[in-house]
């Protein structure tokens, strides 16, 4: 490995949470982004489940499709393989959160389970095999856009937070203003184009 090689990561990892961002500028994983982003602390919990499950999810979905599925020529089977990877992976939270963080658990409710659905989880090993990414640049990938969604869900549920207090017009109170919220930091998101 050359300097190069972590050169490209680097880009890679800016690119992947900021410049790409996964919410904000590939709509993916909005359902959660939007549903638990009321509090910075159920937000933030989020953030660190979905970095745990798509960082982990790269890693064993780049071994198995490098390892098993290609060698095989079976490789039209990777989403189904990635969704079952996803899905052991969740529950193996769910369960971890369930034992030892009942309060976060209980916060996230719903949207923990939704995380096997979450499409920016599946997005992320797909584009790891179709970028042909090696397993290393996967897992750097997986956890740029995972730190990227936890980054943009917990600004949201800060700013969600503060105008509790404001007076909002009636037309854009709940989630009007909440989307008008997040397209205005799909906005400010675009300014990190030139990072790269």
């Amino acid at each position: 490995m050359n300097g190069n090689y972590f050169v490209n990561l680097l880009i890679i990892a800016i690119s992947s949470s900021l410049v790409s961002n996964v919410v904000l500028s590939q709509f993916l994983g909005l359902c959660p982004f939007l549903g638990v982003s009321k509090k910075v602390k159920t937000a933030s919990g989020m953030g660190a489940a979905v970095i745990f499950v798509i960082t982990l999810s790269s890693l064993v979905a780049g071994l198995i499709y490098k390892f098993i599925l290609a060698p095989l020529h079976i490789t039209y089977l990777k989403t189904i393989v990635f969704i079952l990877i996803i899905a052991a992976l969740v529950q193996f939270v769910e369960l971890f959160l369930k034992k030892f963080v009942k309060p976060l658990y209980e916060a996230l409710g719903v949207y923990l389970p939704l995380i096997t659905t979450n499409c920016a989880v599946l997005g992320v090993a797909i584009n790891n095999v179709n970028l042909g990414y090696d397993i290393l640049t996967g897992v750097v990938n997986g956890f740029a856009t995972s730190a990227g969604f936890a980054l943009s869900i917990i600004i949201l549920a800060g700013i969600r937070e503060k105008m509790e207090y404001n007076n909002i017009p009636k037309p854009f109170r709940g989630m009007p203003i909440v989307l008008v919220t997040a397209g205005l930091m799909a906005i400010a998101f675009c300014g990190f184009a030139g990072l790269i």
